[in-house]
């Protein structure tokens, strides 16, 4: 008994910020942006906003879509690392946004790659016969967390939410494989620390420079393209497909030359790579199933297609789930 994806949703700040947007805050352009990024817009959290709410209003769409009802979920599982509060986890303030009560409902914090990693944790739960009926979210908010006087790393953040609701199935629909890696010794590529203040664009005070997100970005692409290219390739193997066989390859969205950079090492047409980074910006651990979800609703993912999903994030962690619509 297998596990399959039945329904997905998403939802986002209520603010879009452009690249125009963003010049009367630093010293950027939208030329700047776009050639080294591929991004032209993405939300940000405001002052009230809670990515709580947010996470709930996609998980209560995926839901909808399933025809599940809340109450009939065995478990909630989303990766994020941007929770208001230490704890509870934003896997309980779900829950209790969706009104549900004794279950479990839990965290996985692997940074950007946050919901391929709670994805393949699902999937195992639910082969092992715990779960029939599992909640997976992906939801960030790196806007409130990165210094926005740097362009380096502010340009590149939008905030949202993304979510599926997956069921036990027997067939060969569903998940194939899934492979999750981390390095640690790269840790200080990407990293926060937990100390400091969110700071919305539009707050009055700003996060210190020392406690905001810090970037090595040019070492950090060359190891983001070498992993997502390398654990791609060994996901499908250990599913018995071909790469050609793929129909649809659904990255994290974390900068368009990586994504372009990945799918040419894979042999990928650019019609079989989704993106949409130019809209969103890298939304972390959100980016997948938001992706996921516009996909679907764009009609480029059909009954029996081969989906790839992979993300490469902080820790650094990395991972790909390999999936029959």
């Amino acid at each position: 008994m297998g596990s399959r994806i039945v329904a997905t949703g998403r939802a986002v700040p209520r603010t879009a910020l452009t690249n125009k947007d963003l010049e009367r805050y630093m010293d950027t352009s939208d030329q700047w942006i776009r050639s080294r990024t591929g991004i032209g817009s993405r939300y940000a959290m405001r002052q009230g906003e809670s990515l709580a709410d947010i996470a709930t209003d996609a998980s209560r769409t995926a839901l909808e879509r399933a025809g599940v009802k809340p109450g009939a979920l065995d478990a909630i599982i989303v990766g994020t690392v941007s929770s208001e509060y230490a704890f509870p986890s934003l896997a309980c303030q779900i829950q209790k946004g969706l009104g549900i009560s004794s279950m479990p409902a839990f965290d996985v914090a692997a940074a950007c790659s946050g919901f391929v990693y709670a994805l393949q944790v699902a999937d195992a739960q639910m082969r092992a016969g715990d779960f029939k009926r599992v909640l997976v979210v992906g939801a960030d908010a790196l806007s409130t967390m990165v210094d926005w006087s740097d362009r380096r790393t502010a340009v590149l953040f939008g905030d949202g939410a993304g979510a599926c609701v997956m069921v036990t199935e027997a067939g060969n629909r569903g998940v194939l494989s899934s492979l999750l890696r981390s390095a640690g010794e790269h840790w200080n590529l990407l990293s926060l620390r937990s100390t400091g203040i969110r700071a919305t664009i539009d707050s009055e005070v700003r996060r210190c420079a020392d406690d905001a997100i810090q970037m090595k970005g040019p070492e950090l692409f060359k190891i983001a393209v070498k992993r997502m290219e390398e654990i791609s390739r060994l996901v499908a193997a250990r599913a018995g497909v071909k790469l050609e066989e793929i129909d649809l390859f659904v990255p994290h969205q974390a900068n368009l030359r990586i994504m372009s950079a990945v799918a040419e090492r894979l042999g990928l047409p650019p019609g079989k790579v989704f993106t949409n980074i130019d809209r969103y910006g890298n939304t972390s651990a959100a980016s997948v199933p938001i992706a996921l979800d516009e996909a679907l609703e764009q009609g480029r993912i059909h009954d029996g297609n081969i989906v790839m999903l992979n993300a490469c994030g902080g820790g650094l962690t990395w991972g790909a789930n390999l999936i029959r619509w």
